[in-house]
């Protein structure tokens, strides 16, 4: 009598499905539930400066819609035309909530296109360095350590004497400041990855300079830069509040939280605290949410913090 072999078949609960990058990613970020709530408030951040016009109380910079009488009014106070000032007012009347909300545009904008743009350029010559090497590499990197030798505030404060006042004189300023960060940054991995043996290959079948960089030697230097953007976004609202704050940033028609800590300063001894003093908490947030949000990602992405 012929008997039936049965050969034992894998369950599909012992058989261990594999994450996509993706997965494994947002996995690991929801470990911390101190990014997790970073993340959170950055997204309110940014959902209030988008929709700032929209959602703001008045429009703080719109001389119809404010009055000087109501100027350093206290937090809950009501103004002359029955608006209820839940932070107060500045020296020209102008609501604290609705300036803070034009503030944070003014912040944000400047600190992500500053970011993008400085990316884009130091990366570019990070890698140029890296792939040509010999003088070319020599030559790029001591005028980065040149220009990372000096501080950066004193860097901007000389760019923006020379450029003016301006958003786009500011934007301009910390690009200048900024790209060397990315260049040393890329240019250290981009060394590692010129000796493997993907990109002596690619040069062996005669690819282009422009696409063996920018194709192959690129997506594999992009980990620490993603840690590096988000550190210097941050660096980049701080500067820029440092500068309105010294007068030579932002001009005063503009919205900026380092000029509304600027106007409040000068009634700090009088008691009027809350000019300087919201806006203050606002832009600390800002830049401490953004660092934890980058400090997750760098233990993410880097090997030797993973678990």
């Amino acid at each position: 009598m012929a008997t039936t072999e049965t050969f034992p078949v894998a369950s599909s609960e012992g058989v261990a499905q594999a994450e996509s990058p993706l997965k494994r990613f947002l996995s690991d970020y929801c470990d911390s539930k101190v990014a997790i709530g970073a993340l959170f408030v950055i997204m309110a951040i940014a959902f209030v400066a988008i929709f700032a016009p929209l959602i703001s109380p008045q429009n703080p910079y719109d001389l119809g819609e404010i009055d000087i009488l109501d100027g350093r009014q206290p937090p809950g106070s009501i103004g002359l035309t029955g608006m209820k000032f839940v932070l107060g007012t500045d020296d020209q009347g102008r609501d604290m909530l609705s300036a803070i909300f034009y503030g944070l545009r003014i912040s944000l904008a400047v600190g992500a296109m500053s970011g993008f743009l400085a990316l884009c350029l130091g990366m570019s010559i990070g890698l140029v360095a890296a792939y040509f090497g010999g003088r070319v590499d020599t030559i790029i990197m001591r005028i980065v350590d040149l220009q990372l030798s000096f501080p950066a505030i004193l860097v901007a404060l000389v760019l923006v004497a020379v450029l003016g006042k301006g958003v786009d004189k500011i934007i301009i300023a910390l690009v200048l400041v900024q790209w060397a960060y990315y260049a040393r940054t890329v240019r250290g991995s981009a060394l590692v990855e010129r000796e493997k043996e993907y990109i002596e290959a690619a040069i062996c079948l005669a690819l282009s300079h422009r696409r063996v960089v920018f194709r192959h030697m690129l997506p594999n230097v992009m980990p620490p830069l993603i840690v590096v953007v988000t550190v210097q976004v941050a660096h980049a609202i701080a500067l820029e509040a440092t500068l309105s704050f010294l007068g030579i940033g932002l001009p005063v028609t503009e919205p900026s939280l380092g000029l509304l800590i600027a106007t409040g300063f000068d009634y700090m001894l009088t008691g009027n605290y809350w000019i300087s003093f919201f806006p203050g908490i606002a832009l600390l947030i800002t830049i401490f949410s953004i660092n934890l949000v980058g400090d997750q990602l760098r233990d993410i992405l880097n090997p030797r913090l993973q678990k």
